[in-house]
C-alpha cells in the first residue's frame, strides 16, 4: 500500500546568479512498511528532501502526500501538528534537551501535543532500546550510542506514519553504528514502521529494502534490493 507520494518536487534557494536548485523535479513513492535508503554525495539534496518530507521546509513547487494527505496544503499550525503526530525525525547530532532525562526526552512530542503518555509503549521502547536502567539519566550522562537510542525512542513514541533519519550513525563509531542500524531495522519490521534513512554509507544502505541515489538534486538510481511489503 502506498503511504508516501512525491511528485515533481523542486526546491530553489536564492535567485539570479545566487540561485541554487537543491531539488529538481524529484518524483517517487514509498510503500507502508518499506525501509528506504537515500544516498548521494554532500550537497546532492538528500537532507533538503528529508526536511521537505518531514514538513520542516516547504518546497518551491511539487507535491508531497502522506497517507493521502496533501502535506503542504496545511498552514503552519497544522504543519506543526503534522510533524508531532505523523513524523518521527532522527538527526545525526541527537538534538536532545540537555536538562531533560531519558524518559522526558522520549515523551516530549507526546506532552507537547497535550496527549497522555502510553506507558505500555514507553516501557516496550525502553526495553527494546536497552535504556531501562537509564531512565533518569541526563544526555550528558549517556554515551553517543545511548543518546541516539533516546533520539530513536522519541521518534517512535508517537507511533508516527513515517520515521525519517538523517545520517543517524554519522556521529558514532562502527560498533554503535551497526547497533543503531539494527535497531532501526528491527523497529521497521516489528511495527511495520515506514523508515527513510539518509546516508552516505552504502553498507548501511544495503540493509534497506530499496535504495534511491540523488545527485545534483535529481534521482539517478532507484533500485529495489529485496521485496517490499504490502
Amino acid at each position: 500500500m502506498e503511504l508516501l507520494k512525491i511528485e515533481n518536487l523542486t526546491k530553489i534557494y536564492g535567485s539570479g546568479e545566487n540561485e541554487v536548485r537543491a531539488l529538481d523535479g524529484v518524483s517517487f513513492s514509498v510503500e507502508k512498511g518499506e525501509f528506504l535508503a537515500i544516498i548521494g554525495p554532500s550537497g546532492s539534496g538528500k537532507s533538503t528532501l528529508l526536511h521537505i518530507l518531514g514538513g520542516v521546509d516547504r518546497p518551491t513547487s511539487g507535491k508531497v502526500w502522506l497517507d493521502g494527505q496533501d502535506v503542504y496544503a496545511q498552514d503552519e499550525e497544522q504543519l506543526a501538528i503534522f510533524r508531532r503526530r505523523q513524523v518521527g525525525l532522527i538527526y545525526q547530532f541527537y538534538n536532545l534537551i540537555p536538562v531533560l532525562n531519558v524518559v522526558e526526552n522520549m515523551t516530549l512530542p507526546v506532552l507537547m501535543d497535550g496527549r497522555k503518555i502510553n506507558e505500555e509503549r514507553l516501557a516496550e521502547l525502553l526495553d527494546t532500546l536497552g535504556l531501562k536502567g537509564r531512565t533518569n539519566n541526563l544526555p550528558n550522562q549517556l554515551s553517543g550510542g545511548q543518546q541516539q537510542r533516546v533520539s530513536i525512542g522519541r521518534a517512535l513514541m508517537n507511533a508516527p506514519s513515517v520515521v525519517l533519519a538523517d545520517e543517524p550513525t554519522g556521529n558514532l563509531d562502527s560498533k554503535n553504528s551497526q547497533e543503531i542500524v539494527e535497531l532501526l531495522r528491527s523497529s521497521n519490521l516489528k511495527y511495520n514502521q515506514t523508515l527513510i534513512v539518509i546516508t552516505h554509507d552504502e553498507s548501511i544502505a544495503l540493509q534497506a529494502d530499496r535504495i534511491i541515489a540523488i545527485e545534483d538534486g535529481r534521482i539517478t538510481r532507484d533500485e529495489r534490493i529485496r521485496g517490499g511489503r504490502k
